[in-house]
């Protein structure tokens, strides 16, 4: 891989990092949104360096006999020269600028563990809305922490996406939370009854009340839910975070 050719490569990445964190929400299926300042800059930096890199391009130092060239040759080779595997990168800098790759889904969750919820010792009393909204983090704390056993009995909402459960034709509610980006990734889930699986990555609000299945307020307490109603919505444009339900369209 020849200099002018590395410049194009610097040039193309923080374009591609300027285009997604500027002109789109792309970056949200990579990293949290707190990092949007991070890839901005990362971008600006690599574009000055390839613009300053092309503005050097042509100018080449001499060597101590006066002759650079020859001496660049004198062993037969090109030491500047980088490992032919080099030309992949342009594949990720290119796929920033035209196509960027899918986002993570029900194909990932299906392969992951749900994520342990941090325990908590105490727990605010819930209003007395019905339904009532809960992010699924919130929904499975209560039903193996809150021993008052708040949750019994009352209709809750849940938003998330549809993961295929893989046994019984079952099916999940499903949301995939950034600690920091993509790679770190922890998946949050709340089995549904009652209904047959929708097609795999349907954003739904759900509407039910908690299945019992084990002991209620104790970690033997299935995170599950009867489903009395599901709705389509919208995917909410940071799909990364598990947020509050959004509104049933």
């Amino acid at each position: 891989m020849r200099r002018h050719v590395q410049t194009l490569l610097l040039t193309l990445t923080g374009a591609g990092l300027l285009h997604t964190a500027l002109l789109t929400d792309t970056y949200l299926r990579y990293v949290r949104a707190g990092s949007r300042p991070l890839l901005i800059t990362s971008g600006v930096i690599l574009l000055l360096l390839g613009l300053a890199a092309a503005t050097r391009g042509g100018r080449r130092p001499a060597s101590p006999d006066g002759d650079g060239q020859a001496h660049g040759h004198a062993h037969g080779h090109d030491h500047t020269a980088a490992p032919r595997v080099a030309w992949l990168l342009f594949l990720p800098a290119l796929s920033l600028l035209f196509h960027a790759p899918p986002a993570l889904g029900a194909y990932t969750a299906a392969r992951a563990n749900g994520k342990p919820v941090a325990v908590r010792t105490a727990f605010t009393p819930l209003p007395a809305t019905s339904p009532l909204p809960l992010t699924l983090t919130d929904f499975t704390r209560r039903v193996q922490q809150d021993r008052s056993h708040a949750v019994r009995g009352r209709t809750v909402r849940l938003t998330g996406f549809v993961t295929p459960a893989g046994e019984n034709d079952g099916w999940y509610l499903t949301r995939i939370v950034f600690s920091c980006c993509a790679a770190d990734s922890q998946i949050v889930k709340v089995r549904m009854y009652g209904t047959e699986a929708p097609p795999a990555d349907t954003w739904l609000a759900v509407t039910g009340t908690w299945h019992p299945r084990g002991t209620l307020g104790t970690r033997t307490a299935e995170a599950a839910l009867d489903v009395a109603d599901a709705r389509p919505v919208a995917q909410p444009v940071n799909a990364y975070t598990d947020d509050l339900p959004l509104t049933p369209s």
